[in-house]
């Protein structure tokens, strides 16, 4: 990281700033959003007690949580070009800050809801915004390093965030959990007053309304993915929404080549290399999502693990996988993407091959060793790809690009976590007729394991023809 500090850098005003004050700020400040994303998990018990609402209730605190982001992410080119950046960054910061405030005081589960969703929408901003800038702060042959440390930082949350709810809930009530992120989130806004500096070139444009209105569609498509598998569902009313979804985001997708200044700039997509890193963080990401959620399951109901003791089990995958970022990064400055993603699409072949291969139940050693081989290669393709994608693009469409790239991941990881659910549920109940509860549950884990076998094998694939993006670049 000292390398980069060696060129002074300046803001658009020609000021020279703090290049390493104004990353460490923006990573703050996502990383802490993306412990709050990652660690509610944890408190669901408790808070379905508080509120006294069921599972499926609380579970919105998640799924309305991922839906709202999803939305945003599509309006944040729109607002990294129409807004200067410290004010989008500290407007953000302020509306996370606030929404957590809300969250702190509720006595009912809606008044929570209203806090998570103004979160939610902080979030769904900062999340392809933050890759944007430090892409565009960073020559093209520092990228892979710099990005692979935000990797490091971001992956960690992951790891972090079950900790630390696991940790303040020990000692204090939920309600403790979120005046940790108002104080971290406070902390952060009054640093940036003075280390965020104007560093986007501005394009003001109108919003296109119409393009949110399409955008909508996405929100219908993960809504109706998220029913799937559970039981008592109207599937009459559920296809009827994912019909007028489809239509919307194929309205959507319409608009943005018919309209002067899109939402979204879906021309990033006539780039191979791009659409092949868009393809790759989405195969990679699915495996990692599926690890997080399908994992502590077989602790729990195979291994017969406490869930405290099944979420600190994902805790040794999650550090190797923020360790390997950084390395990975400058890997891919030196060797090229396509070495560095087919080795990490390689580990995670692997990974899920033994997992098939091996028969009967596995101890807790070796599935946190292969949770920790699938997540290691994660490490190896997803910031790399979002660099690759980066790299192929001209600078002006690096937001775009990010923004296409953060929506279809958040997309098909929902989609991922869906089926792998529907497929174990699936096998599982088919089984239980013919052999014993134990082996019916065994064997719903392992399709499970052959289904995303075959993802990665497709990932692979993908990453095999990459044309080396050191040599290869979009025209504007």
């Amino acid at each position: 990281m000292g390398k980069m500090a060696e060129a002074q850098p300046i803001d658009l005003k020609g000021r020279p700033y703090n290049h390493l004050a104004f990353i460490w700020t923006l990573l703050a400040g996502t990383f802490t959003m993306s412990i709050s994303q990652s660690s509610l998990s944890t408190a669901y018990p408790t808070l379905m007690h508080y509120f006294n609402v069921p599972a499926s209730t609380v579970q919105w605190l998640t799924t309305g949580f991922m839906l709202v982001m999803v939305v945003m992410m599509p309006v944040s080119p729109w607002l990294l070009n129409n807004l200067r950046f410290p004010v989008l960054f500290m407007s953000m910061l302020a509306l996370f800050d606030v929404g957590t405030f809300i969250i702190y005081l509720a006595t009912s589960f809606p008044m929570m809801m209203l806090g998570r969703v103004m979160e939610a929408m902080a979030v769904g901003v900062m999340f392809p915004s933050y890759q944007t800038v430090m892409l565009r702060i960073t020559p093209e042959d520092k990228r892979g390093g710099v990005m692979g440390f935000a990797g490091l930082v971001m992956g960690s949350a992951l790891a972090v965030g079950p900790i630390i709810s696991g940790i303040v809930l020990k000692y204090t009530t939920w309600q403790g959990l979120f005046v940790v992120f108002m104080l971290i989130i406070t902390v952060v806004f009054v640093l940036s007053l003075k280390t965020i500096k104007d560093v986007m070139p501005q394009h003001t444009s109108r919003l296109d309304y119409l393009s949110v209105v399409g955008s909508l569609g996405f929100i219908g498509i993960l809504y109706v993915v998220n029913q799937i598998g559970k039981a008592g569902v109207n599937w009459g009313l559920q296809g009827a929404l994912l019909i007028v979804s489809l239509l919307l985001v194929t309205f959507f997708v319409w608009r943005q080549f018919h309209v002067d200044t899109p939402l979204l700039e879906l021309r990033v997509l006539k780039t191979f290399n791009f659409d092949l890193a868009v393809l790759l963080t989405g195969t990679s990401y699915i495996a990692l999502i599926v690890v997080t959620i399908i994992f502590p399951l077989y602790y729990q109901t195979v291994l017969g693990l406490s869930p405290f003791a099944s979420g600190m089990s994902l805790v040794p995958g999650a550090v190797l996988l923020s360790l390997l970022n950084p390395v990975t990064g400058h890997l891919a400055d030196k060797i090229g993407f396509k070495g560095t993603m087919l080795t990490g699409m390689g580990m995670i072949v692997v990974g899920w091959a033994l997992l098939v291969l091996m028969p009967g139940k596995q101890p807790l050693l070796s599935m946190i060793l292969i949770a920790a081989l699938i997540e290691g290669g994660n490490a190896f393709v997803m910031m790399p790809a979002v660099t690759l994608g980066a790299n192929s693009l001209p600078d002006n469409l690096i937001s775009h690009g990010t923004a296409v790239i953060t929506t279809v991941r958040q997309i098909l990881g929902s989609t991922g976590v869906a089926v792998a659910t529907l497929i174990l549920a699936m096998v599982t109940a088919s089984h239980k007729a013919t052999t014993t509860a134990a082996n019916a549950n065994l064997a719903g884990y392992r399709a499970v394991f052959a289904t995303f076998l075959v993802v990665s094998i497709v990932g692979f694939i993908f990453a095999a023809m990459l044309r080396d993006g050191r040599k290869t670049k979009a025209q504007a």
